[in-house]
């Protein structure tokens, strides 16, 4: 059906705001929000086998595109390059923003001596490549030789370039961090600002080259012009953005403005250079890229709003992803690299080795461990947007052969682009910088729970799960006397700290839930430890502070807020007291508690098929992180949680019918 449509509704009219113009916009934006919806999807499929999420979204894409199943056709694409803008816009700033000199300050060396010797490496032997190649290039073969070496500068030029949007996208996914993870993101991102300067020493050599004219340094003063303008302006947009986050409008109506201002980046670069072309003897070509990067420098280094900013960024990202990705992957000209896949798979392998030394040779100069220097080429091939943009002006300005030349970095682009991701999040892993959640434990019969923190509230907290049945351990950093010890039969473990190996008495990998109730650093630390190493799902946190809750949301935890918790407490003791009551527990003839479907036998089964108790009622099932309101024809899946309320010698007779036989 949403072939049909775009097809019905590809009509060329003179006017942008025409109706029919307007109509097939509309048709074309809802029919692509469709296809999102689903690449979201298979990209969670792709997330569960071990490859990257925007793998999924480039596949999808380039099924729906139009070389495959046609459902987005190309002049359904063409329309669609204002999402481009968009999402290149806030993968610029969030880029800008990952350029934090204070983290950065450390992998300074190695970032200045990684960008300096892949810059060498891929454009010096990169052109010395293409030019040994030129005769099996069909429209290189029948230049010159000062022809041939025009071409393979700018070839090697773009060759250099990168795509911070990859690499925000999949650290982001594994929650990577460390020394080799800032690194690689400072050099991708130094490269795409570097490549745009070499390409355009590279362009204005080429066309004296080809057009066999005398240098024109008027051209090199007009790109140094330009670069002062683009660093003017990334100022000036991070003072807006400033005003923005000042303004302290609703969180909605921020990451809104967010997106419109980065928008707003890409349009002023389209008016400028329609003007300059009417109005100036030449034309002035911003880069949108570079402005949103220098706004998100300025506003991360140099503002108090560098943490609303980054939390904002944060929020606005995942759709972003899926939305830039998608379309990627149905504007990859797959017919493209059909016809010229040998030569593509030559510059493939031609860039691949000149990565790799270039990695391998300023890592060792930095004085970079030896397996990030064997493995970093990895997370350098993946290329987009600033590759595809530079090949497309190459293709403009030389209209004989600049088609070929586009075709042959295209394909390069797409193999990259392919490739790239897949092995980006094999050496992330690898290193050991991913922080992705454990597997969750499996349920030995008995409910195991850890409580960080001694004192009155936690002993409390202990003797009450213990008298729902619940097997507990206190885990504290202070020594404690005989003397304090009530006989409570709480198993209290001292801890030296807060590692792994200080762990190993606590028996987390039995656990179903775990109590953070230490500092806000020390609990998140803890947190962090158990997200990654155990993966268990119920971990419910203390908050001190609430301008730390961002950083234990995002890492799953329960978050109770002292002061939030008291309202919302009292406002449903006013509004029903009775039900609160109830949910708190202090009516002893009724308890509420989770319990999780482990039998296989109840698949698919409906609850009212289910043999319940008189005085048991079913609140609610989370299916798949989704809470559904519970009715007779709700199926049961194993490792749903089901809600239920009764007594508790009832639901202790519910809890042996989920369980496993």
């Amino acid at each position: 059906m949403v072939k049909g449509l775009l097809f019905l509704s590809q009509t060329n009219t003179s006017s942008f705001f025409s109706i029919d113009n307007l109509r097939f916009l509309l048709i074309v934006f809802c029919a692509f929000v469709v296809l999102s919806l689903a690449a979201k999807q298979i990209g969670d499929i792709f997330a569960k086998i071990g490859l990257p999420l925007i793998t999924g979204f480039l596949f999808t894409g380039m099924l729906v595109g139009p070389f495959v199943l046609g459902l987005m056709t190309q002049p359904a694409v063409s329309k669609l390059k204002f999402i481009d803008d968009l999402s290149l816009a806030v993968i610029a700033l969030a880029a800008g923003s990952e350029l934090y000199l204070r983290e950065l300050k450390q992998q300074f060396k190695s970032i200045a001596w990684i960008t300096s010797a892949q810059f060498i490496s891929i454009f010096g032997l990169g052109t010395v490549a293409l030019v040994f190649l030129a005769d099996w290039i069909p429209f290189m073969s029948r230049m010159q030789t000062g022809g041939k070496i025009a071409v393979a500068m700018m070839a090697a030029s773009i060759l250099v370039a990168r795509s911070p949007s990859s690499a925000i996208a999949i650290i982001n996914e594994l929650r990577a961090k460390g020394p080799f993870t800032r690194t690689l993101l400072g050099v991708t991102i130094l490269t795409d600002v570097g490549v745009i300067v070499l390409f355009a020493i590279s362009f204005s050599v080429a066309k004296t080259l080809l057009e066999g004219r005398s240098f024109n340094s008027i051209a090199l003063l007009i790109l140094a012009g330009e670069l002062l303008l683009a660093f003017g302006l990334g100022y000036l947009f991070s003072r807006l953005f400033q005003r923005l986050f000042a303004l302290r409008l609703h969180r909605y109506i921020t990451r809104v403005g967010i997106v419109l201002l980065g928008y707003g980046v890409f349009a002023l670069d389209h008016q400028i250079s329609r003007m300059s072309h009417i109005y100036l003897p030449f034309e002035i070509h911003l880069e949108p890229l570079l402005i949103c990067m220098i706004a998100g420098f300025f506003i991360t280094n140099y503002s108090r709003y560098r943490l609303d900013f980054v939390e904002k960024l944060h929020k606005i990202a995942p759709p972003i992803y899926v939305a830039f990705f998608t379309l990627t992957g149905a504007s990859l000209g797959l017919d493209v690299l059909l016809k010229t896949w040998s030569i593509a798979l030559i510059l493939v392998l031609v860039r691949l080795v000149t990565i790799f030394l270039g990695s391998w040779a300023g890592g060792t100069l930095a004085g970079d461990p030896p397996k990030h220097n064997r493995l970093s080429w990895m997370v350098y091939l993946t290329q987009a947007g600033v590759g595809l943009g530079l090949a497309k002006q190459v293709s403009s300005a030389f209209p004989t052969w600049g088609t070929a030349f586009a075709t042959m970095i295209i394909s390069v682009i797409v193999v990259d682009q392919i490739a790239g991701p897949p092995l980006f999040k094999w050496a992330i892993h690898k290193i050991g910088e991913a922080h992705t959640r454990a597997e969750t434990p499996t349920f030995d019969g008995i409910r195991d729970a850890v409580i960080f923190g001694l004192d009155g509230r936690t002993r409390a907290l202990g003797r009450s799960l213990q008298r729902h049945g619940w097997k507990v351990k206190i885990a504290t950093l202070k020594a404690q006397s005989h003397d304090e010890e009530p006989n409570d039969n709480i198993e209290v473990c001292y801890i030296p700290d807060l590692s792994l190996r200080s762990f190993q008495p606590l028996e987390l990998e039995k656990a179903e839930a775990v109590v953070m109730m230490l500092s806000d650093d020390q609990n998140y630390q803890a947190a962090e430890l158990v997200y990654e190493h155990f993966g268990i799902k119920t971990v419910v946190v203390l908050l001190h502070d609430r301008k730390n809750f961002e950083r234990f949301h995002k890492i799953g935890t329960l978050i109770v807020d002292p002061d939030t918790a008291m309202i919302s407490l009292f406002d449903h003791f006013v509004r029903s007291p009775l039900g609160t009551s109830f949910l708190l527990g202090l009516d002893e003839r009724q308890d509420v508690l989770d319990l999780e479907v482990r039998d296989p036998a109840l698949n698919g089964v409906f609850l009212r098929e289910l043999t319940l108790p008189s005085d048991v009622l079913i609140l609610s099932v989370t299916h798949k992180g989704k809470q559904l309101v519970s009715h007779g024809y709700t199926q049961l899946e194993v490792g749903d949680q089901v809600s239920v309320i009764g007594s508790p010698e009832s639901i202790e007779k519910v809890s042996l019918l989920f369980e496993k036989v």
